[in-house]
């Protein structure tokens, strides 16, 4: 029988931690080996590369960047175009994943399957754990785009709030105000040094937020009355959403409460400040995230005029695309859907409900 390879493409703030997370818990996940890929060789990221190196993951490099990756005491044990065709499932953590799937992934009869991050729009079925997982189809969905945190956040609040059953959903318009931190506390490039709004360049959606997540509820037959702006913050800590739904019918924040605290992949707090949550994931969190889709500050959550519902949520840095990630993977390895849920309790621990 042929092992189960995960390979990832890029070490960067995703492709890092999902390097982390298949290799320490690849028994569990049911995967055999984990490859990577780095493009190039840093002596500044010496310390990482060993590092996942020394936990049993395999590096994969391009045959012209080979001596320099030995030269500072890396193992190569594949070029990059043996480690894809070997692989069973190719996960792409660059932005340059469309060009990557033209260029190379189209053309790889290996793997099962490709799977992609939130910036590449595009590349195959647009998916969140949790919102959309009934769509896909074994042996027909070859790539999947794992849409950005902030989608997922906003496709968790639609879900979540809206959902009554049956394909039907009581939201009417929802409107959310993306306020995104300036780059990653791991980044030294692109910080903003005062607050930076979005153009609505989109004359549907504003952003690409809504559009995204749209398109996520679109794989489900809906059509949604969705509106998103942007704004970038001077802060490294996490994104925070601003959101207002317009429901069909007549709510209660008793009920919207309680519909938050039923779902397992949203987290509630009585924390009004950002870095408390962001604190909570670096000391509790895998890699220092949280693996919840969203993080709802319950005390700005309020009910105007019976059918308006109020309130700010906190995006965990990257957690809820990582664990979408895992569980494409495994949805490729073995689509039947207890077998993914099975080997998904591993990390249910950095689910939180709580903070």
């Amino acid at each position: 029988m042929k092992n189960n390879v995960v390979h990832i493409v890029g070490t960067g703030t995703i492709g890092e931690p999902l390097i982390g997370l298949f290799t320490d818990f690849r028994e569990k996940l049911g995967v055999d080996e984990v490859t990577f890929h780095k493009r190039t060789p840093l002596a500044s990221d010496r310390s990482k590369i060993s590092h996942l190196l020394s936990r049993g993951a395999k590096l994969a490099t391009d045959s012209d960047q080979r001596d320099a990756f030995e030269k500072l005491g890396h193992k190569v044990d594949f070029e990059a175009e043996e480690a894809l065709a070997r692989a069973t499932v190719v996960i792409d953590c660059t932005p340059a994943g469309n060009d990557m799937k033209e260029k190379y992934y189209d053309h790889v009869q290996g793997p099962k399957g490709f799977i992609a991050q939130g910036s590449e729009f595009g590349f195959g079925v647009p998916y969140a754990r949790g919102i959309n997982d009934e769509i896909l189809r074994p042996g027909q969905d070859r790539f999947i785009q794992v849409v950005s945190c902030n989608t997922h956040n906003i496709t968790t609040l639609i879900k979540t709030l809206c959902d009554e059953g049956k394909g039907r959903y009581s939201l009417a318009r929802a409107n959310f105000v993306c306020m995104r931190r300036a780059n990653d506390v791991s980044q030294t490039k692109d910080f903003a040094p005062a607050p930076q709004v979005g153009k609505h360049d989109d004359g549907e959606f504003g952003t690409h937020h809504a559009h995204d997540a749209y398109h996520v509820f679109e794989t489900l037959g809906m059509k949604l009355d969705l509106f998103s702006s942007a704004v970038k913050l001077n802060t490294q800590y996490m994104h925070s959403i601003w959101f207002n739904f317009l429901f069909d019918r007549d709510i209660t924040r008793d009920e919207m409460v309680a519909r938050l605290k039923a779902n397992l992949r949203v987290a509630v707090t009585d924390k009004r400040n950002c870095n408390e949550v962001f604190s909570f994931g670096r000391d509790h969190g895998y890699y220092g995230r949280i693996l919840s889709q969203t993080v709802v500050v319950l005390p700005t959550l309020t009910v105007r005029r019976s059918r308006e519902l109020y309130g700010f949520c906190f995006t965990p840095q990257d957690g809820n695309s990582l664990l979408s990630s895992l569980a494409a993977a495994l949805w490729f390895i073995d689509p039947a859907p207890e077998s993914v849920s099975k080997r998904l309790e591993s990390v249910r621990r950095w689910l939180y409900t709580e903070i």
